[in-house]
């Protein structure tokens, strides 16, 4: 990924990211991952039934990466590890939602200016210059 993405201030959504799932991993679902102790969303991500049996086994937040197409330990490279304390699903049981405390610091591979982790929801849309607002700089 680009600094630029990650980093800059323009807002670049990508709206075609279902589509390149359903081609390439077409039996996941999404799964919004909560903080248990601020009620903050802090990712949102995608499970399929192993990723999801495999959490629930371990007690600890694993996921299926979209990009890579394997199972992924959130943290397990990083350290950044979250105990999974709650799972939720909604109505139509086409997602859920993941309660998890971190065992460490935050949850996205970016990291702040003091190279302190951060949650992947660091930048606030400015409604008026549709503009990128840090605000975990």
């Amino acid at each position: 990924m680009s600094k630029a993405l990650e980093e800059g201030a323009a807002l670049q959504l990508d709206f075609s990211k279902i589509a390149k799932i359903a081609e390439t991993s077409p039996d996941v679902i999404p799964v919004a991952v909560q903080h248990a102790d601020t009620n903050e969303v802090i990712l949102v991500a995608y499970t399929n039934e192993f990723a999801m049996k495999t959490s629930f086994e371990k007690r600890t937040l694993v996921l299926w990466s979209t990009s890579r197409r394997e199972l992924w330990e959130k943290g397990a490279t990083s350290g950044e590890t979250f105990e999974l304390l709650e799972a939720f699903v909604n109505c139509e049981q086409n997602s859920l939602v993941y309660r998890v405390r971190p065992k460490r610091g935050a949850i996205c591979h970016t990291k702040n200016e003091q190279g302190e982790p951060r949650n992947c929801y660091y930048r606030r849309i400015n409604i008026e210059t549709q503009e990128l607002e840090n605000v975990d700089p």
